[in-house]
């Protein structure tokens, strides 16, 4: 027999693989662990995260969205509908701006596609219905929306503003 041979079978004899495998183990069994409780605690979240659909307002309280329908133009699930009128001042604002939750495939296409930031994708992953037809949001229940979750959605669009 060669040395080779021999370092070999006193691997298999003193079952150093089945060794190294326990030692793996150990190590990752006694190292502290990554699981969280869910309910009551909470990982971070990405600023770039898409979650619930938000309308935002300029601070003065007017909404943001400025009627130019990019966002129902690149929508690919064709999952939002808007109308819209102009004002008396001569700007356009929308009267109807509708959202489909069933068909959207939270790909963030209409918030790249916002000039002016009006429709977001906040952070809220947590929303829930009883029945289809709570997941059809109109503009209520979106500046809603951007109302409830203002602060995060401009801390993530801040955090996020040297990557655009």
């Amino acid at each position: 027999m060669t040395a080779i041979d021999w370092k070999r079978a006193g691997k298999y004899f003193l079952l150093l693989d089945m060794l190294k495998g326990f030692q793996l183990g150990m190590k990752y069994f006694l190292a502290p662990k990554a699981t969280v409780n869910y309910p009551h605690e909470k990982g971070p979240l990405s600023p770039r995260f898409r979650g619930e659909h938000a309308l935002r307002r300029y601070p003065n309280g007017e909404e943001r969205c400025i009627a130019c329908k990019l966002c129902e133009a690149i929508c690919p699930a064709q999952a939002i509908v808007i109308d819209a009128e102009p004002r008396a001042d001569g700007s356009r604002r929308t009267t109807r701006y509708d959202i489909d939750m069933t068909k959207c495939i939270y790909c963030g296409f209409c918030q790249e596609a916002c000039p002016v930031d009006a429709i977001v994708e906040g952070p809220n992953f947590e929303f829930t219905a009883e029945n289809r037809e709570q997941l059809f949001y109109n503009k209520e229940k979106l500046l809603e929306n951007g109302e409830r979750w203002e602060a995060e959605i401009a801390r993530s669009i801040e955090l996020d503003a040297p990557y655009r």
